[in-house]
C-alpha cells in the first residue's frame, strides 16, 4: 500500500462517523449560543480546543453557573484522554518529525483515533510512512465537518426545531467509539466500573462525578490488567 492509498483508505474508513459528527457538532454550536457565546467565541473554542466532550463539559458547567476555574478544570480532566491516545499511538507514529507530530496532536479526535489504532493493530506490516498517511486521511475527514457544522449550529441553531433532538448524537457517538475497543476483560471491567461510578456520583455538583468515575475506571482497568498479566505468568502447577 502506498501512502496515497493509505490516506484515502483512512478517509473512507472514517466516513461512517460523519453521520454522528454532523449532529454532534451542530449541537455544540446550538448549546454554545444558548450559553451566551457569540459566533466568533463559539468557533474560536471549537477550533482551538477541537475536543467535543471537553467543549460540552465546559459549556454545560458554565450554563449551571459553575466558576470558570471549575469549568476549565473539568474540561481539562475530560481531555486527559488525549494523553492516553497519544501514548497508544507512539509505537506507530513516534518516528515522525516533531512538527508533524504536533500537527497530529492538534488534529486528534476520538473517532479518527479509534479507527487508526484499530487499523494499526490489525495491519502490523504497515510501513511508517503509510501509517502517517493513514492517520492524516482519517483526521482530515472529521475536522472540516466538525468546524463547518459547528458554524451552522451557531448561525441557525435557534431555527432548528426542538423535535429534532440533536442531543442523541452525544451518547451514540461515544458508544460507537467505545464498543469496538472493549476487547479484553480489563477493558470491560474498567468500563463497568466507570459507568457504575458515573451513576453513583451523579449527585456531585457541576458534573464533577464524571471525573471521579473516570479516575476510578482508569484505576480499576489498570489493576485488572496487572492481575491478568500476573495470572498469565503464573507457573503451571
Amino acid at each position: 500500500m502506498t501512502p496515497r492509498q493509505a490516506f484515502w483508505r483512512g478517509y473512507r474508513d472514517c466516513a461512517p462517523f460523519i453521520l454522528i459528527v454532523v449532529p454532534y457538532s451542530m449541537l455544540f454550536g446550538v448549546m454554545a449560543r444558548d450559553a451566551g457565546l457569540d459566533v466568533l467565541q463559539t468557533m474560536s473554542m471549537s477550533v482551538l480546543v477541537i475536543a467535543g466532550a471537553s467543549q460540552f463539559t465546559a459549556i454545560a458547567l458554565l450554563q449551571d453557573q459553575a466558576p470558570v476555574f471549575i469549568a476549565l478544570l473539568a474540561a481539562l480532566a475530560v481531555n486527559l484522554r488525549m494523553a492516553m491516545y497519544s501514548a497508544a499511538l507512539v509505537p506507530h507514529l513516534g518516528h515522525a518529525r516533531f512538527g508533524v507530530r504536533a500537527l497530529m496532536a492538534y488534529l486528534m479526535v476520538d473517532q479518527a483515533f479509534a479507527v487508526a489504532v484499530r487499523t494499526y493493530e490489525e495491519t502490523p506490516d504497515m510501513k511508517p510512512a503509510v501509517k502517517v498517511a493513514y492517520y492524516f486521511g482519517a483526521m482530515l475527514l472529521i475536522c472540516p465537518f466538525w468546524y463547518g457544522f459547528t458554524l451552522i449550529g451557531a448561525l441557525v441553531g435557534q431555527a432548528i426545531p426542538a423535535s429534532f433532538n440533536l442531543d442523541f448524537a452525544v451518547p451514540v457517538c461515544f458508544i460507537a467509539l467505545t464498543a469496538p475497543l472493549l476487547r479484553s476483560g480489563p477493558h470491560v471491567f474498567a468500563a463497568l466500573i466507570a459507568s457504575g461510578a458515573a451513576i453513583a456520583f451523579s449527585w456531585v455538583p457541576w458534573s464533577l462525578g464524571l471525573i471521579i468515575a473516570a479516575l476510578l475506571g482508569v484505576f480499576a482497568g489498570g489493576q485488572a490488567e496487572l492481575y491478568a498479566t500476573r495470572y498469565a505468568q503464573r507457573p503451571a502447577e
